[in-house]
């Protein structure tokens, strides 16, 4: 029972994100702006290196050479998913009535990438605590300038402040109901567990490398770029320092 509760503990680090991207449009959006420029770098950074220098060594130990194919597959899943499905999860400025239009697609979007989430922290809290650590704490750090976003869009689109981070919230919850799923039915189904590690793999990496970096290329600030730069790199080296305090089999 005592791991159940800390697994818990660690779903609701990841869920956090949401509301305190909410709140934070609630005290200042100015304070909101600011992070989302300095934590996208970093939040990449952590995102690619999480998937390279931990999940995917997991998965590969837990389900062997089939594992780099569910990476793909979850790779090009996500891309057809927020392409098709889910295309403002970028937010994109569009005009209010548009907005109004797709909310129903940003909300479930980012009630579904929670859910996965909470997949994820589960699976490889499973492998290893510490592992689950890791991934609670990349999940945080990927979340926090979404949910931000997903704020601004709900606002623009003519919610109210309370109604917007209500909204927020409930979709961060859908993280437990996903590390749930994976503690009670597939704590002994290390082949799955393999495979869950791999589909994370597969969408951390996705969007680390085609939501968060292309922003940092796309600055024309060459000071700026430079400090994005330093914080991408940063949020690498302490995703590969955390492999010393979580190593892979």
């Amino acid at each position: 029972m005592n791991q159940l509760y800390i697994l818990l503990g660690l779903a609701t680090i990841g869920s956090l994100a949401g509301l305190i991207g909410g709140l934070l449009f609630f005290v200042k959006r100015d304070w909101a702006k600011h992070l989302c420029c300095w934590a996208v770098p970093f939040a990449a950074g952590v995102l690619i290196s999480v998937s390279l220098l931990h999940l995917l060594p997991e998965a590969r130990q837990e389900m062997g050479e089939g594992a780099f194919l569910v990476v793909l597959l979850a790779f090009v899943g996500a891309f057809i998913f927020e392409e098709f499905f889910a295309h403002l999860h970028h937010h994109e400025h569009k005009g209010r009535t548009a907005l109004k239009t797709a909310i129903p697609l940003v909300i479930v979007g980012d009630t579904i990438h929670n859910f996965i989430d909470g997949v994820a922290i589960a699976s490889a809290f499973l492998v290893e605590p510490s592992f689950g650590l890791v991934v609670a704490l990349a999940t945080f750090l990927h979340e926090t300038p979404h949910e931000i976003g997903d704020f601004g869009v709900l606002l623009s689109a003519g919610w109210s402040k309370t109604r917007a981070l209500l909204a927020n919230f409930l979709s961060a919850l859908a993280v437990f109901p996903g590390a749930l799923l994976v503690y009670f039915f597939l704590g002994d189904a290390h082949d799955k567990i393999g495979g869950l590690l791999a589909i994370s793999a597969g969408i951390f990496l996705y969007l680390g490398a085609s939501d968060f970096l292309p922003e940092i290329k796309e600055e024309s600030n060459k000071k700026k770029a430079r400090k994005e730069l330093m914080l991408f790199l940063l949020g690498v080296m302490i995703i590969y320092l955390l492999t010393f305090i979580s190593p892979t089999h």
